[in-house]
């Protein structure tokens, strides 16, 4: 099993997307840390996955396509968009994911690339935010667009419930 770090808006969407995937076996919601200027706590999940189901390339190019990923934020921001790594061998697949999306979309991408320091979890009531209720307002405004989207365009990869109505 490997982890990564992901960030790029609210949290309660970014832990539904990556829970839509196979592979990944443990999704953890709450703020992440890395070094400055990136070392406040901004909104993030913390992704466990098995490598041999679905690489750090493929989470990182879905991250990428489920968030604003083109749209300049600071560092130091609550939805600081970073992929955050633990350890130096994850570098290069996620700098080279990103690459890869600015030069399809031709658009200059402000993802960050950092290296994990921390992790607090989320209050409980607000984890497994979309598992738990997938009628809240917010998730069929805002999660579900997402999951359908990788219902879509990551067939390989999503789990056969990802996005569907209930």
């Amino acid at each position: 099993m490997a982890k990564a770090g992901f960030g790029g808006g609210c949290h309660w969407c970014t832990e539904g997307v990556f829970q839509a995937l196979r592979g990944v076996t443990q999704v953890d919601q709450g703020f992440v840390q890395s070094n400055a200027p990136a070392d406040n706590w901004a909104e993030g999940v913390i992704v466990t996955f098995d490598p041999a189901v679905i690489g750090l390339g493929m989470l990182s190019e879905v991250h990428l396509r489920t968030h604003s990923a083109t749209r300049g934020r600071s560092p130091r921001g609550k939805y600081r968009s970073a992929i955050y790594i633990f350890d130096d061998s994850q570098q290069h697949e996620a700098d080279l994911a990103i690459a890869r999306y600015a030069e399809e979309t031709g658009k200059a991408v402000h993802t960050l690339v950092l290296p994990f320091r921390g992790f607090k979890a989320s209050d409980t009531r607000f984890q497994n935010y979309y598992a738990t209720d997938p009628s809240r307002p917010f998730c069929r405004r805002y999660i579900d667009p997402k999951l359908d989207y990788i219902r879509q365009h990551f067939r390989e990869v999503a789990l056969p419930e990802a996005g569907a109505k209930t």
